[in-house]
């Protein structure tokens, strides 16, 4: 008996270190500096409760900003806010975060599944009120934080919104669900009267009536917006807790089913539509321009050397662990603080640089990253070109006059987002390939003949071989209107060519660019 009570007032006390399994205590998340403020706040009942207020570096002047309250599940603690935290901080909306009594590193011997949870949220609710730096408050809870959320929400109708993720309708209905999940499942009426001499165990031990959590009775009385969340494959608490309760709510309601269990990660639709509540019912202000990069100091951050200039900055996102995770390293900001935030894995020189000129330019979705990326290779590749046209020449020339024809007149490099074409005047009806090998020392050295028919389109490419070579390759095209001879100024016949660009490893376009925009494509994944 004593371990089916345990089960309900002393479940396993989740262990954890603030400095491992917390956000860091400065970070860099979507071009904006955040931090970590950790405080105690005491209960009604004297009790320490450990908390954390994850907030902007710098808080523009006379704004105030809204906040969630995370309330973690049962055997939970502060460490299950990382991901509202990284979801939420970007939009301007900060997250506080605490251990209820009798979890974590909170002082408190038992947990009461929501009955004395509410009295400490409604602690951290006062503290956060005497915050200037605070508007309205929603609540986001998980479980027993659900459950906590909903009883604290109908004794204070000021709450903005919630948001309640699998909680259950009555805690003794739950208990003879969970009895009937055993491999030999006991008569009701013993299930009834271990359940009621259960329920004065509890009573007198941790000072609640395990009847008294019915948050179905609950729901009639409150009104606050609310979006009902529930996995449809758990079989802890079944879903239909949470269609009973929100067929009992009386306030403006919602509900979203999707895949997993009890504790299985959130799809990404669900944290989208949380985002997506939060704002219409919060409010959050706008981001102003100026304040990206600030630290609390008002200064840059660190930023890899070549990509920040004055009334520029690129785009660099950091993602603590959980299913947003992307590999950081520690960058220490003007202040003396250790931050994290993306940095590149190896020289700068190796990369095409490319500045905003203003904040609103930083790609946010697939077509801006694409736009960006060919902008960066067409910018790299004027570089090529004025390098590569007179070894080009030089290659065309030495071939033409190995197959006895006619020498190009001109050799013009003609530069897209996804080819590069060389035309020449050659005499129609012959097929002339050049090769030209870049060796490591970039010197260029005479190929031997080498014969390509129907080259129809070029790409650029720098990994798929170890020596990187540049090649000139006149042929047919393969479509019917590059079929056609191309006139040079001196009326004379030409065929369109391809041009196949390669470097060394050491500077290859492609390796340089993926290492640098890789921060962009992290979260794509």
């Amino acid at each position: 008996m004593d371990q089916l009570v345990n089960f309900i007032i002393r479940p396993p006390r989740a262990d954890y270190s603030p400095d491992d399994d917390l956000l860091e205590q400065e970070f860099m998340l979507k071009g904006r500096w955040f931090q970590r403020k950790d405080l105690e706040v005491v209960n009604s009942q004297g009790k320490k409760l450990q908390c954390s207020h994850y907030i902007p570096a710098v808080i523009p002047e006379g704004t105030a900003l809204p906040c969630v309250i995370y309330c973690h599940g049962n055997s939970g603690c502060r460490a299950d806010a990382s991901e509202a935290a990284i979801i939420l901080l970007p939009s301007n909306i900060t997250v506080f975060t605490l251990d209820f009594s009798g979890s974590g590193l909170s002082e408190g011997e038992h947990v009461t599944l929501g009955w004395n949870e509410k009295e400490d949220l409604k602690a951290v609710v006062n503290y956060l009120r005497t915050d200037r730096n605070i508007s309205c408050i929603a609540l986001w809870g998980r479980s027993m934080g659900a459950v906590t959320s909903l009883m604290y929400g109908a004794e204070d109708p000021s709450i903005a919104g919630m948001v309640l993720d699998s909680p259950f309708s009555n805690l003794v209905d739950l208990m003879m669900e969970l009895v009937d999940t055993y491999k030999y499942p006991l008569p009701k009426f013993t299930v009834k009267l271990a359940i009621q001499h259960m329920r004065k165990i509890v009573k007198k031990k941790a000072g609640f009536d395990i009847m008294d959590l019915d948050t179905i009775q609950v729901a009639k009385r409150c009104f606050v917006p609310a979006l009902f969340g529930h996995a449809t494959e758990d079989d802890f608490i079944l879903p239909h807790h949470s269609d009973k309760i929100c067929e009992a709510y009386v306030g403006d309601k919602n509900i979203i089913k999707f895949d997993g269990d009890h504790n299985s990660p959130r799809p990404q639709f669900y944290f989208d539509s949380i985002t997506i509540f939060f704002h219409n019912v919060l409010n959050p202000p706008d981001v102003p321009d100026d304040h990206y990069f600030l630290t609390p100091h008002g200064s840059l951050g660190q930023v890899p050397s070549g990509t920040a200039t004055e009334g520029r900055a690129d785009r660099t996102e950091v993602l603590d662990s959980g299913p947003f995770s992307s590999s950081a390293s520690t960058a220490t900001p003007p202040n003396g603080r250790n931050g994290r935030m993306l940095t590149p894995t190896s020289d700068d020189g190796e990369y095409v640089e490319y500045s905003f000129d203003s904040v609103s330019d930083m790609p946010y979705t697939e077509e801006d990253e694409d736009r960006m990326l060919m902008q960066a290779i067409l910018e790299s590749l004027k570089d090529l070109d004025k390098s590569n046209t007179k070894n080009t020449q030089s290659a065309v020339s030495d071939v033409a006059s190995k197959e006895n024809s006619v020498a190009p007149d001109v050799v013009a490099l003609e530069t897209d987002a996804s080819s590069i074409s060389v035309r020449g005047a050659d005499a129609p009806g012959k097929d002339v390939a050049a090769c030209n090998s870049v060796t490591k020392t970039s010197s260029v050295q005479s190929a031997d003949r080498c014969t390509v028919n129907d080259a129809v389109s070029a790409n650029v490419s720098g990994a798929s071989e170890s020596n990187g070579s540049t090649q000139v390759i006149n042929g047919k095209s393969g479509s019917a209107e590059s079929q056609k001879p191309i006139q040079n100024p001196n009326g004379e016949d030409g065929t369109r060519a391809t041009l196949v660009v390669q470097k060394s490893r050491t500077g290859s376009l492609i390796d340089g660019l993926t290492q640098k925009w890789g921060s962009f494509f992290k979260n794509n994944d």
